[in-house]
C-alpha cells in the first residue's frame, strides 16, 4: 500500500510541475504579445502622422510629388504589415515583413526629410516643425517598445529551449518567436574606410 501511495504522490507532484512550467510559458508568451501591441499602438500614431506632414508639405513640394508618393506608398505598405504582424507576433514571417515595410518607410521618410532640409520656407513651417517633433518622439517610443518586445521575446525563446521545459513547450506547441529587428542597409553596417594617403 505504501508504494502505491508514494508513486501516486510521485505523479501528482510531477504533473502539478508540468502544469507550472506550461502556465509559465503561457505567461511568457502573452508577456511578448502584450510588447509587441504598445509598438503596434506606436506605430499607428507614426501611420497617422505621416499623411499629416505629407499634406502640409504638398503646397511647398508641389515638384517633388515623386517623394511624397513614395512616403505615401511605403507607409500604407506599413501599415498593411502592421496589421498582418499584430495577428500573430512573433511568427518569423511577420516580423520580416514588418522589418521590410518599416525599412522601406524609413527610407522614404528620410528622403522627405532632406528635401524638407533644402527648403527654408518649408522648414521654418510651424506646423511643419510641429509634425516631425511628434514623428521624432514617437520613432523614440517605437524603438523603446521594440527593446521591449525583443526582451520578452529572448526570455520566453530561452524558457522555452531550457530543459525540462523544452519538453512541455514541445509537446503543446509553443513554437520560437522572431524578434523584430531594424533592417539597416549593408553599407550602414560596415565600417567607412578611412585613408591618409
Amino acid at each position: 500500500m505504501i508504494p502505491l501511495i508514494l508513486l501516486v504522490v510521485i505523479l501528482a507532484v510531477v504533473a502539478f510541475y508540468c502544469v507550472g512550467i506550461y502556465n509559465h510559458m503561457i505567461t511568457l508568451r502573452n508577456l511578448y504579445r502584450n510588447a509587441f501591441t504598445q509598438i503596434d499602438i506606436q506605430l499607428k500614431r507614426r501611420y497617422d502622422l505621416i499623411p499629416n506632414l505629407v499634406e502640409a508639405a504638398k503646397g511647398y513640394l508641389a515638384h517633388e510629388r515623386g517623394t511624397l508618393e513614395a512616403v505615401i506608398k511605403a507607409r500604407n505598405s506599413a501599415l498593411d504589415a502592421s496589421r498582418t504582424a499584430a495577428q500573430s507576433p512573433g511568427s518569423a514571417a511577420a516580423m520580416t515583413g514588418l522589418s521590410q515595410a518599416e525599412g522601406a518607410l524609413s527610407g522614404a521618410l528620410s528622403r522627405l526629410l532632406a528635401v524638407v532640409e533644402a527648403y527654408p520656407d518649408l522648414k521654418a513651417n510651424q506646423a511643419i516643425a510641429n509634425l516631425m517633433e511628434e514623428l521624432t518622439s514617437t520613432e523614440n517610443k517605437i524603438s523603446f517598445a521594440r527593446q521591449a518586445f525583443n526582451d520578452a521575446v529572448t526570455d520566453y525563446n530561452i524558457q522555452r529551449e531550457k530543459f525540462p521545459q523544452n519538453v512541455i513547450a514541445s509537446t503543446f506547441d509553443f513554437k520560437a518567436a522572431a524578434l523584430l529587428e531594424v533592417v539597416e542597409k549593408a553599407e550602414e553596417r560596415t565600417a567607412p574606410k578611412v585613408s591618409f594617403t
